[in-house]
């Protein structure tokens, strides 16, 4: 389900983006089957990403401003890069393995049905935010605040209680040998 109801630019299949220096801002545009290595010094405002692999690519300064990824490899993307400012993204079916969102405030983001094995959130805020049926296999969790986030749906996290922020939380009973795992106690 898209958040952008009608975009005003559809772009397809590009390999690169102008320089900044040509057109800086994206507002209201739809990507479709991009592949992109360097989105660095553009802003992003209300914009779908679909199919699109950006994987490694580079996010120095980069405004994203209420932004959708749907099906999308963001393999080893580096979101703390991306201007705090505004910062609103939203995950559908993407592969995020090796991303980082490193310090950045997500407590208005969504990720559903996402693999995001080893991603990296120290620091990162997700109060509030939604994650949905996600595969955090490996991911990082230190000194990031979990408060009210709904985990039932998703897998494979661990997350240790004594330096992360897990004020209402929701996980499944069976699950709460994952907030355990650092003391490794034998669960039977």
């Amino acid at each position: 389900m898209s958040k952008l109801l009608k975009p005003t630019e559809v772009l397809s299949n590009l390999n690169t983006l102008p320089k900044p220096s040509e057109r800086e801002d994206y507002e209201k545009c739809e990507f479709v089957n991009c592949i992109l290595t360097d989105i660095s010094n553009l802003n992003f405002i209300n914009c779908v990403f679909k199919n699109c692999n950006l994987s490694s690519c580079k996010a120095n300064n980069t405004k994203l401003q209420s932004v959708e990824f749907i099906d999308c490899k963001l393999l080893g993307l580096n979101f703390f890069q991306a201007k705090d400012f505004a910062f609103e993204v939203y995950f559908e079916k993407c592969l995020l393995d090796y991303a980082s969102f490193d310090s950045k405030k997500l407590n208005k983001s969504e990720f559903k049905h996402c693999k995001m094995h080893e991603v990296n959130f120290t620091k990162a805020d997700l109060s509030k935010s939604t994650m949905i049926d996600c595969d955090l296999y490996e991911a990082i969790f230190a000194q990031t605040n979990l408060s009210g986030i709904d985990l039932t749906s998703s897998s494979n996290f661990a997350i240790d209680p004594e330096i992360n922020t897990i004020k209402k939380t929701k996980i499944l009973s069976q699950d709460l040998f994952r907030l355990l795992t650092r003391h490794d106690i034998i669960i039977e």
